[in-house]
């Protein structure tokens, strides 16, 4: 069926079932640990770009504001990334969570042994299990990286705002054949960050994602993350 196009280039219009397409980009998306080297081209770069500025924000301020880097810009930010974060501890400029309690401690608990087991960490080895935490300031070889930055002033908002900016990206990217991993590592990382990129003081450092082609071979991609039913997210209140 075909499908109309808006004033900025972005396809809408009829399809056969739009949940269908949703329900699979949803499904086929996870978090890329390991990257090919080879680049996205340019022009597929920008249309993922592009699907993403279609995302909600409050008012429709769009607070949200990237830097996106390719080639020797990626391996300078690598570098210098790692170099740092290896002598510096975490520095975010958003409150990181301050405990994992209950349900959310055992998701996540379950989901890093996930990746342990996949890559061969055994349980207890704590220099292992960081070196592949530190995998992240490598980038997991990824050829690109994406800086989210969010409107100091808007707080929270503009966050919650560059938040659904994110996953509307990640779902953007999806469609396009591109894997991701968004980073929140990256952002512990902000002074650095900041410098690096020249980053004014009226924007705050969000997230990090790290995108590519993924490694399908490397052990760390073989694995996928589960989802909570309905019943434990959503309280019914009928009456």
């Amino acid at each position: 069926m075909t499908a109309d196009v808006s004033t900025d280039g972005i396809a809408v219009g009829p399809v056969d079932d739009e949940s269908a397409v949703l329900e699979n980009l949803l499904a086929t998306r996870w978090s890329c640990r390991a990257f090919e080297p080879r680049e996205v081209p340019r022009p597929l770069i920008e249309r993922m770009f592009t699907l993403a500025q279609r995302s909600a924000s409050w008012c429709n301020t769009q607070p949200w504001q990237v830097i996106v880097t390719s080639g020797a810009g990626t391996e300078r930010f690598r570098d210098g990334l790692a170099e740092y974060a290896s002598g510096h501890g975490a520095a975010f400029e958003f409150d990181p969570p301050a405990e994992y309690r209950g349900v959310y401690r055992d998701r996540r608990r379950a989901s890093g042994w996930q990746l342990y087991q996949a890559v061969g960490v055994e349980r207890g080895d704590r220099a292992a299990s960081a070196r592949q935490s530190f995998e992240n300031f490598r980038l997991f070889g990824a050829p690109h990286v994406a800086i989210i930055t969010t409107d100091a002033e808007q707080g929270v908002y503009g966050a919650v705002d560059s938040g659904l900016y994110l996953g509307t990206l990640l779902l953007a990217a999806r469609s396009l054949g591109i894997a991701t991993i968004p980073q929140a590592a990256l952002a512990s990382q902000s002074p650095f960050i900041r410098e690096h990129f020249g980053i004014a003081d009226d924007r705050k450092i969000l997230v990090g994602i790290s995108f590519g082609y993924a490694d399908l071979d490397h052990p760390a991609n073989s694995y996928r993350t589960a989802r909570a039913s309905l019943d434990e997210a959503v309280t019914w209140q009928d009456r």
